[in-house]
């Protein structure tokens, strides 16, 4: 044992003291040396930095720590309270950095010195309670020392007169010692439980309370013996439930209400010991009328169900099932009623596990039919208020376990048919609204009974013995006429073809005969998306029925000729016979989901663009269109195998190719033929058809990838017509140069996902510069241009890139130079595109291209062209040049755009001739449009007279944008400083629009108006009767919709001023 020399109160160990001899001892103990001189500065001086050289001092070796303590026995031994615990907090703060090099011989003598320290004065207590946490870092702890420290803390501290920060030490100095020497506090038995108890009583700081749950909960998932102190540790940590606490504003600690709640919900169902004190609790707070505190109780006790046994619950199911029962019919509140609902699922769930025995009755059972009971009744009167609640609880219930639902639907759906058959026989309209009632419950029921458990054998199927009754109540629903009961029955249709082997291949045949009638038949378009739905999921399980039933029929229909009239309504019914093709061909893409289906349904809609290419059929743009959105939407949904990303790639894009590329040379009049124009080369289709064979590279098989670039660059550059179907082509490149296969390379290029190597890039680029410039097609040249900025935009920084952009430039900027060029429109449209390409990666030559930009807006020619391309600049790009495509695009280039070139606008503006400043307008009100809302507010007082310039401007496209970039800052509050000193100028510039001959003009003018009767009522008082005047003229437009924001408008302002207002 160490003993100890007393000095009145105060100890020092005795072998603290050096001996004479080696050199840092000899320093410590020489009254002269620097270690009591830095201990009398910070002790009297006072200067805190001394802790620093202290511990730098113990880390290298110059003194241990004990030696420290020696030079600080004046100060520990003072009579003065403040000197003994300045000398106790230098002690502290040195071993907070230097614990981890502390011996056990050293830990072990330090303990002994904070222990006895502990009965000083309250002065010295938290430095004391420093240094123990300290301490508890040091791996270097005997046995014992962890037992001794917690008894001098429960004896000698009362921790809650403590100040905050001292009591979260002896919390920090819990977790410590449990987390390093769990066996030695267990050993404390039920002790150690009453002693936290004690420390924890009655803290109110979160910041603390967070600690104290963490000890707590260790002290229920570890197994520290609790004793007889169980009721005592729920009483002291309950006390808290439910929490209710609101983090101040700004708080720096970031501790919210959640985090609490959680941390106490991990306390209160950390052992099952606490469930005869918890669930009366849970009941009695579930009274509550605060809606935070019944969400609370809901979710804990969902918490409690996954911890606890039928034994634990079986005292309190009735009540239990009151308070939950009671809580979904009543509530107004979404999020209790799914706490509710939750709880309920897991209180079931929870019994569903319980073990079966001979002489006692099964709980699961016993609770069900209670629930049943209770709720079945109100399902019988499908037009009362009940009936949700009632049917989402046991809806919650069967869904919890293969058992209850079994128990569920044997006593509910028996009687939900029957009820629904009793309702089919009458004929009045309040039977069709009971009807889609009980059949949207009935879908609620299959549903649960579909998602929870499914099962691969159709006996173990809780519909197993309801498949018959049920199928005869979805086929009679869908022959109704009404819409809400077809969308209903296809959804539990639906439900019940995903579960394997249920259905048999009779109703299979049946099901999918009237899904086929209804694509046929029905025009209402959620009935056709139901219907769609309900095949693609049916489709993925039952491919034969489909493959035999319904694709044949739709093929057929597709293709049949529409009948010509002879009652004079030949136009409505086309327009009916499109619309039914049309959902033929979006219902092919709908059930292709396996590779086999694939194949079929892409072979037809393959035939659909081959027959209208050769006229064959009389198939409209509409229905082209139409056809390839149906490919593009296989290629997305379908899964990414091997053979079906090869036959796109083999098949389906060839196909296009080759049709694409007759249907060009069609129209050139190739063979002698009379030029006719294909229905393919309608820039529509064309732009229909580019996504198919983008969405098939960058989504199935992008290896393949490669492959397809490198035949397509072939086919570009050289005519290499060796992969098309029917090889029938001339090998003649210039043949090839037409504005469809031009758009497949901008698009093919540059979105793969895959970073493919294009070879021939070089002369690649060069054929599409020289397209791009010659061109007179402008679908041509625009493509040329899009393929050529994306492939600029993914090559790599280096010479190549910057020799081919010099290459480019001098072109575009000879044709730009020459005012009698017939090309510089072309020129134009690659410098716009090349400009993004680069803009968007950060490219240094972006600058030199955006200068550019800004002198043709003093062009009279390109000038509105210029002030329009700065909106394709700023805007998304939906098909080149987005992150989508893989595209090299950084973040925040539209507010970097804006920052370097912002003055450049202004300047141009400000020495543009008067003709040529609506240019500059249009420019600007096209950059702001696109930055983000903080960008424009912060810029807001530098381009406030631009804008305000802008809404007198002749052209209504800049009037418009201008518009649209101010009524957001309009609707954010509070008003910008900026705006509120030319408030007068805004106001008559915008009256002076409310007679605007474009309607959406007046539109977006009047809602800005309405915006501005928001502002502070002193700043827009004195504009109130002038703009009640200018409003009354717009009351009268012909155009509802603008009569409607006139309302609406001049409403707010004839309000203005009012009291309450």
């Amino acid at each position: 044992m160490i003993s100890l020399i007393s000095r009145g109160d105060v100890n020092v160990p005795e072998h603290a003291q050096c001996s004479p001899g080696a050199g840092a001892r000899t320093m410590a103990t020489d009254g002269a040396g620097p270690l009591p001189g830095l201990v009398e500065e910070f002790v009297t001086g006072q200067q805190d930095d001394r802790v620093g050289v202290a511990a730098a001092g113990v880390n290298a070796g110059q003194f241990t720590i004990l030696q420290l303590v020696e030079a600080l026995g004046p100060s520990l031994t003072s009579t003065q309270s403040q000197n003994r615990a300045r000398g106790v907090q230098l002690l502290s703060q040195v071993l907070n950095e230097c614990s981890s090099n502390l011996s056990e011989k050293e830990v072990e003598v330090l303990v002994a010195f904070y222990e006895n320290r502990l009965k000083d004065d309250y002065l010295v207590t938290p430095h004391v309670l420093q240094g123990v946490k300290a301490l508890t870092k040091s791996p270097a702890w005997s046995s014992g020392l962890a037992v001794s420290v917690l008894k001098s803390l429960f004896q000698d501290v009362h921790v809650q007169s403590l100040m905050l920060l001292e009591r979260s030490c002896i919390y920090t100095i819990l977790i410590n010692l449990m987390e390093s020497k769990e066996k030695e506090l267990k050993g404390l038995g039920a002790d150690f439980v009453f002693g936290f108890i004690q420390a924890m009583d009655g803290e109110r700081d979160p910041r603390n309370l967070l600690l104290a749950f963490q000890i707590a909960c260790n002290i229920l998932q570890r197994g520290y013996e609790l004793g007889s102190f169980t009721e005592e540790l729920f009483e002291v940590t309950s006390c808290y439930f439910p929490i209710d606490f609101s983090p101040p504003p700004n708080d720096p600690h970031g501790i919210t209400q959640q985090e609490l709640i959680l941390a106490l919900r991990a306390v209160l169902t950390g052992t099952t010991r606490f469930a005869e004190f918890l669930l009366p609790l849970i009941i009695e707070k579930l009274d509550s009328d605060i809606q935070s505190a019944k969400l609370d109780s809901l979710q804990t006790l969902a918490a409690c169900a996954s911890v606890y046994g039928y034994r634990e619950l079986k005292e309190f199911l009735p009540g239990l099932w009151s308070s939950l029962r009671r809580e979904v019919f009543q509530t107004a509140s979404e999020k209790i009623e799914s706490a509710g609902l939750s709880a309920l699922s897991a209180i079931t769930s929870c019994l569903s596990r319980s073990v079966l025995s001979s002489d006692s009755d099964d709980a699961l059972h016993v609770f069900l039919d209670l629930v049943i009971q209770d709720c079945r009744h109100h399902l019988c009167e499908p037009d009362l208020k009940l009936v949700w609640p009632s049917a989402k609880l046991l809806q919650a219930a069967s869904s919890a376990s293969h058992r209850a639902g079994h128990i569920v639907a044997a006593a509910i759906i028996p009687q939900l048919i029957e009820q629904y058959n009793n309702q089919t026989q009458a004929s009045t309209s309040p039977s069709c609204a009971q009807r889609r009632t009980l059949l949207d419950v009935l879908q609620g029921f299959v549903q649960a009974a579909n998602g929870g458990f499914p099962t691969d054998a159709a006996e173990d199927s809780v519909l197993c013995g309801f498949c018959e009754p049920l199928c005869e109540v979805i086929f009679s629903a869908l022959s109704e006429t009404s819409t809400g009961l077809q969308i209903t029955a296809s959804r539990i249709l639906s439900a019940l073809g995903r579960q394997p082997g249920l259905l048999t291949a009779c109703h299979l045949e049946i099901a999918v005969d009237h899904l086929t009638r209804l694509i046929l038949e029905e025009e209402d378009s959620q009935v056709c998306s139901a219907v769609l739905e309900c095949a693609g999921s049916m489709a993925c399980s039952h491919i034969d029925v489909f493959s035999s039933r319904m694709i044949p029929r739709l093929k057929s229909e597709i293709f049949s000729e529409p009948m010509v009239p002879e009652d004079g309504q030949e136009a409505a019914r086309t327009q009916s016979q499109q619309a039914v093709r049309q959902r033929c061909i979006m219902a092919l893409a709908a059930v292709s989901c396996q590779h086999s289906l694939v194949q079929e349904t892409s072979s037809i809609l393959l035939q659909v663009l081959a027959s209208s290419h050769t006229g064959t059929s009389s198939f409209l743009p509409d229905d082209i269109i139409a056809a390839c959105l149906s490919l593009q939407r296989i290629a997305e949904q379908v899964q990414d195998m091997e053979e079906t990303g090869r036959f796109f790639h083999d098949v389906i894009i060839p196909r296009l190719l080759g049709l694409a590329v007759q249907a060009g040379l069609q129209c050139e009049g190739e063979y002698g033929s009379t030029p006719t124009k294909s229905p393919l080369m309608e820039e529509a289709v064309l732009l229909a058809i580019v996504p198919v064979m983008s969405t098939a590279c960058a989504r199935l098989q992008s290896q393949m990838a490669a492959l397809t670039a490198s035949r397509v660059v072939s086919f570009f550059l050289d005519g290499d017509t060796a992969f098309l179907p029917g090889n029938s082509l001339p090998s003649q490149p210039q043949l090839l140069q037409v504005s469809l296969v031009t758009s497949i390379m901008h698009t093919h290029t540059a979105v793969p996902g895959l970073r493919v190597e294009i070879p021939q890039v070089d002369r690649l680029l060069s054929e599409l510069e020289e397209l791009s410039c010659t061109s007179t097609h402008p679908f041509t040249y625009t493509s040329a241009a899009k393929c050529f900025a994306g492939l600029i935009n993914k090559r790599s920084e280096g010479e190549a890139l910057d020799l081919v952009l010099l290459k480019v430039m001098k072109r575009i900027n000879v044709e730009l130079s020459c005012t009698s060029s017939l090309l510089r429109r072309q020129a134009f449209t690659l410098l716009l595109w090349v400009t993004k390409a680069l803009l968007v990666r950060y490219h240094p030559l972006a600058s030199t291209l955006t200068d550019k930009m800004f002198s043709l807006l003093a062009d009279t020619e390109l000038s509105p062209l210029a002030a329009d391309g700065f909106s394709l600049l700023m805007s998304h790009s939906t098909d080149v040049l987005n992150r989508a495509c893989h595209a090299d695009v950084r973040i925040m280039y539209r507010q970097r755009f804006f920052t370097e070139n912002s003055s450049k606008l202004v300047e141009g503006f400000n020495l543009a001739e008067k003709d040529m400043k609506s240019g500059y307008l249009k420019a600007l009100s096209h950059i702001v449009n696109n930055l983000p809302r903080q960008v424009q507010l912060t810029e807001l007082p530098a381009l406030l007279p631009l804008l305000l310039e802008a809404l007198s401007c002749p052209d209504q496209a800049v009037q418009l944008s201008t518009l649209s970039c101010l009524h957001p800052v309009l609707l954010d509050p509070p008003p910008p400083p900026a705006l509120t000193l030319q408030l007068d100028e805004l106001i008559f510039r915008l009256l002076g629009l409310t007679t605007s001959p474009a309607m959406k003009v007046r539109i977006a003018t009047l809602r800005c108006l309405h915006a501005l009767s928001h502002f502070p009522d002193h700043m827009v008082l004195p504009f109130r009767a002038r703009v009640l005047r200018a409003l009354a003229t717009p009351l009268d437009d012909h155009k509802r919709l603008v009569r409607r924001e006139a309302v609406m408008a001049r409403g707010e302002w004839f309000l203005l001023g009012s009291p309450g207002q």
